[in-house]
């Protein structure tokens, strides 16, 4: 959907880097837990949600958050309880909830559920959408080093009295609230852009964990902010501008890459 210039572009421009940035910094450790499609999956696991609150009138933001809540209780709950790997049970509800996505969603809402809506956000919206956004980084910080830990050694995670399972299960929450505000952004195709792009950039330009988080969620603003100014001023759709501007970071990223993350002892660590 393209922006009218009849609302505050400066206004979408702020809402969008709030969303942006904080969907980078969860994504950042999406990448580094190997989970960077399950963003994109999740998406998709909206779109019964978004058609349900679009049919009755009420954000679907709203909607998303409610259909992504219930399908990451029920991928937590048969990861603990049946032998399928969470990839493979991200997949099962994946295809599900986008069948039943398609059936519930009338034909003039598809659009606006796959591409997104940023030109229906008001000025109420926007401002619950920044605090969440802060709500989900401020999360996401607390959690950090345990995921961290976690990822390097589960036995070290005990010893330490973290409680993975736990970790797991909010991250995963945490998530879902992510993609909830950013479907509205750039849509449920284009959804993994934001959380995976910017932190596959920082890890060309960094060689430390701080610099990776910080450069990640830096260049989801950016990617937002420039996107979505380049789609008020060419009359051209919001989310696909930020998705490609993310991309375009990438490659001057990959081009000017130096010493990168992957040198870091951790990767090593990782991919042994």
């Amino acid at each position: 959907m393209n922006i009218s210039t009849s609302f505050n572009p400066w206004f979408l421009i702020l809402v969008g880097s709030f969303v942006a940035g904080a969907c980078a910094y969860v994504g950042s450790l999406m990448v580094l837990k190997r989970m960077s499609l399950v963003g994109d999956a999740l998406s998709h696991v909206a779109l019964p949600g978004m058609a349900v609150a679009i049919s009755i009138g009420i954000s679907p933001i709203l909607g998303a958050f409610v259909a992504l809540t219930l399908a990451i209780f029920g991928i937590w709950y048969l990861e603990e309880t049946s032998d399928t790997y969470p990839e493979a049970l991200v997949g099962i509800f994946f295809t599900a909830s986008l069948a039943i996505g398609l059936l519930l969603t009338k034909e003039s809402d598809i659009l606006e559920a796959l591409f997104g809506s940023l030109d229906k956000l008001d000025f109420t919206e926007g401002l619950i959408t920044m605090a969440i956004s802060i709500a989900a980084i401020a999360v996401a910080a607390f959690l950090y080093n345990k995921v961290i830990i976690s990822i390097i050694s589960p036995e070290l995670a005990k010893v330490n009295r973290i409680d993975v399972k736990l970790i797991n299960l909010i991250y995963l929450l945490l998530v879902g609230g992510i993609v909830s505000l950013g479907i509205r952004f750039v849509g449920t195709l284009l959804m993994g852009a934001l959380v995976i792009v910017p932190a596959v950039s920082a890890r060309n330009v960094t060689k430390t964990i701080t610099g990776y988080l910080w450069f990640s969620t830096i260049f989801g603003i950016i990617s937002a902010a420039a996107g979505i100014f380049l789609a008020v001023k060419m009359f051209l759709p919001a989310g696909t501008m930020v998705v490609l501007a993310s991309v375009a970071i990438y490659i001057l990223s990959y081009f000017l890459k130096g010493g990168s993350l992957r040198e870091n002892p951790f990767y090593k660590f990782r991919k042994r």
